[in-house]
């Protein structure tokens, strides 16, 4: 027995003696991250890429909120909504421009880019048909890694900024081109809509895509009678299933929508072009024939518009008459209504910026996430995006191949 004991004590003397596995701490990925959210200074842009009630929830999941003063004042957050959410005022753009991350809604400008000191990370626009080949040359020169959100995918793959600005425009065309059938716009004297006993205003929608839906759903909801027009029988037949409402439809064929823009009040044109200019869909022979005081809503003009007769207005004078036809041609409508606009984008970019933070910085969660890896259009001054590449003959590298060696 005694035997046997001293050999179990052989064995664990033995056993202690042997090399043993380090028991190491995981680390956590979480980072502290320091955003810049600057004032916008693009033509009639008026949102701000984080509200307060964002900032304060990066602040209190411990990162640092850098607010140039009067980023918010166009929609109506003021300075002191932000102070008292946790983030640090400052009253000059080269300040906010320094920060690791900068987030912003328009594109940068190249004064902007100019104050960046450079190998940082900006999340804006990219707007590509804005953009010039000088913009990304001053990017890749800074050695900055670029995201553009308008090109960021979600789980379901749907581009989740492009997808709720596209609600706003919809939704806001309708209420526009209800403001202008009135008299006091210089319409018709029309309710948007009917009621008992009167003919229901002719709605005409260009398109079928989220700006078409949520303008079809607004003027439905109204009591207006829509009828919408679009090339890809798909997206019609999509559409009228999104809306759970048996719709009048039609292909663009120029007989049929002459004849439906002959009785309409308002037509909205929704077409969105993949590449390039919006094709002209309908000719100034076509809005002649329109009734005196109709009111046409140009929501493509940010593409060059579908109408022939659009031209590019401002929020400030933001209509014309054409053939006694009232012509709304202002980009960027979402800018109109730029506070729920604001809160929509924050709703997108406050979680993003949390996982950056979790995955212990920018790089990683464009290693780790598909979807915001397809927003990546500048890797460390490499330029990453093919269309941008061949648009404006620019060389470019495969990201998945940077990420591979870096």
């Amino acid at each position: 027995m005694d035997n046997k004991k001293d050999a179990m004590r052989a064995l664990a003397k033995e056993a202690a003696l042997m090399p043993q596995e380090e028991l190491v701490a995981v680390h956590k990925k979480h980072s502290r991250l320091t955003i810049g959210i600057p004032r916008e200074t693009s033509f009639q842009e008026r949102r701000v890429a984080l509200v307060p009630e964002s900032v304060a929830l990066l602040v209190n999941n411990g990162h640092d909120v850098v607010v140039e003063t009067n980023a918010g004042k166009e929609s109506n957050f003021q300075d002191h909504d932000y102070s008292e959410a946790g983030a640090r005022i400052v009253y000059s753009p080269e300040d906010v421009f320094k920060s690791e991350i900068i987030l912003k809604v328009a594109p940068p400008s190249m004064a902007e880019i100019e104050m960046m000191p450079g190998k940082q990370h900006l999340i804006s626009a990219v707007n590509l048909p804005t953009q010039k080949a000088e913009t990304f040359h001053a990017l890749s020169a800074k050695k900055i890694t670029a995201v553009a959100w308008d090109y960021i995918r979600d789980e379901t793959h749907i581009y989740p900024v492009v997808r709720a600005m596209g609600e706003i425009a919809g939704n806001t065309s309708v209420l526009i081109a209800a403001e202008y059938l009135s008299h006091a716009s210089g319409g018709q004297g029309l309710m948007f809509g009917g009621i008992s006993g009167v003919k229901p205003t002719e709605v005409v929608i260009l398109g079928s895509g989220t700006v078409a839906e949520f303008a079809v759903r607004a003027a439905l909801g109204l009591g207006a009678s829509v009828k919408v027009f679009d090339n890809s029988t798909y997206k019609l037949r999509r559409l009228q299933n999104d809306v759970g409402h048996r719709l009048w439809t039609s292909t663009i064929q120029p007989s049929e929508l002459r004849n439906a823009l002959d009785s309409a009040d308002v037509a909205i044109g929704a077409i969105h072009a993949s590449r390039g200019r919006t094709p002209v869909v309908v000719t100034e022979d076509m809005v002649s024939n329109m009734k005196y005081g109709s009111v046409i809503v140009d929501i493509s003009i940010d593409q060059g518009g579908c109408f022939e007769t659009s031209r590019v207005t401002t929020h400030d004078k933001p209509v014309f008459k054409e053939h006694g036809v009232i012509h709304y041609c202002v980009p960027n409508i979402a800018s109109r209504v730029s506070r729920t606009a604001s809160y929509a984008l924050s709703n997108i970019f406050a979680p993003t910026i949390l996982s950056i933070g979790d995955e212990g910085g920018i790089v990683n969660l464009v290693r780790h996430q598909e979807g915001f890896r397809s927003g990546v259009y500048m890797y460390n001054g490499t330029l990453t995006n093919e269309n941008i590449a061949n648009q404006f003959e620019l060389p470019w590298k495969d990201l998945n191949l940077l990420l591979a060696v870096f």
